[in-house]
């Protein structure tokens, strides 16, 4: 429900205002009413009397009284979320909304990104990312009660279920203190379309919560049986396993890949493969013993030959 709010100055003028969406300019001023539209450049509200246009260089935040309503997710065991009534803010703002929710994951192999989808610290990444290794590690940032974030590292994970084919990893992380993670939600329904404005948040080359913008270049980019996300927005090394937002901050993508010899090709796995992956994760519990799990075995050398081998013909199987 909207909050009823009393008489308010803004701008020298009294006015009654409906919903409680708050516009916080530099020099600790603050303009009070609802808000009509939005773009990267200009906002703009209604105080009433009149409808005013703010530019987003003067504004410092923005407070709306519906960010959004959390839906349950029934089938699984609420692990991820998805929200209705989202705002559409530039990817500036929704940074500091959603920052929180991305990790770094460690291995003593390397690192990459993670995204926790749910306040009791399930957490998505990439397969390879943890790929034959045991020993990991997730760096948070924790939000604090004077608005900064504490940089926190956890070494009480769990690797829930590994899918190689879909290259990715679903992992349990313990809060220190025992309180809620902060966590983004899944896009609630495949919206996205060509030159949508996108934007990525992880640990390109170690280098903690770097955000890069960009656009969807295409939707459906076909590679080893999978449709994938292609966009322009930058994705290096680190960046694997990291989420790809739009600018409802909903999570549309799970980056996992760029081509090094291109500029501005690169890759993400699409929400729906998430969502089937953590439906049916039993299929792909880890288990150190299942060599589909998150182990790499290396393939075993050739038998040996005595004597003269039969030949082949093309198409036909060895039975060695």
């Amino acid at each position: 429900m909207k909050k009823k709010t009393i008489l308010c100055l803004v701008l020298g003028l009294f006015c009654f205002v409906v919903q409680a969406d708050i516009v916080r300019l530099q020099g600790d001023t603050e303009v009070h009413g609802t808000i009509l539209k939005r773009t990267q450049q200009r906002i703009w509200i209604d105080i009433g009397p009149e409808v005013i246009a703010i530019d987003m260089e003067q504004i410092t935040d923005v407070v709306q009284d519906s960010v959004g309503e959390v839906e349950d997710t029934p089938g699984t065991a609420r692990l991820f979320r998805t929200k209705v009534n989202l705002p559409d803010l530039s990817p500036r703002e929704q940074a500091k909304r959603v920052g929180a929710s991305v990790i770094k994951v460690s291995t003593p192999g390397g690192l990459g990104s993670g995204v926790l989808l749910n306040e009791d610290g399930f957490a998505i990444t990439n397969a390879h990312v943890i790929q034959g290794e045991t020993v990991l590690r997730a760096t948070v940032w924790i939000p604090q009660s004077d608005g900064t974030l504490k940089r926190t590292t956890i070494e009480d994970i769990e690797i829930i279920a590994v899918n190689n084919h879909l290259d990715l990893a679903l992992l349990k992380i313990e809060h220190p203190d025992g309180i809620p993670f902060d966590f983004s939600v899944l896009e609630k329904a495949e919206s996205i379309g060509v030159g949508q404005t996108v934007f990525a948040i992880g640990n390109p080359l170690g280098l903690e919560r770097s955000m890069s913008q960009g656009v969807i270049s295409t939707k459906q980019r076909s590679m080893d049986g999978l449709t994938y996300i292609q966009t322009d927005t930058a994705i290096n090394p680190g960046n694997s396993g990291g989420p790809l937002f739009n600018t409802q901050g909903e999570v549309v993508g799970i980056t996992n890949m760029g081509i090094l010899a291109a500029e501005s090709l690169n890759f993400a796995i699409p929400t729906r493969y998430v969502k089937d992956f953590i439906r049916n994760r039993e299929a792909f519990a880890y288990d150190e013993k299942n060599p589909n799990s998150g182990h790499k075995y290396l393939v075993p050398p050739k038998r040996k030959s005595f004597g003269t081998a039969p030949q082949l013909k093309e198409g036909t199987a060895d039975s060695q």
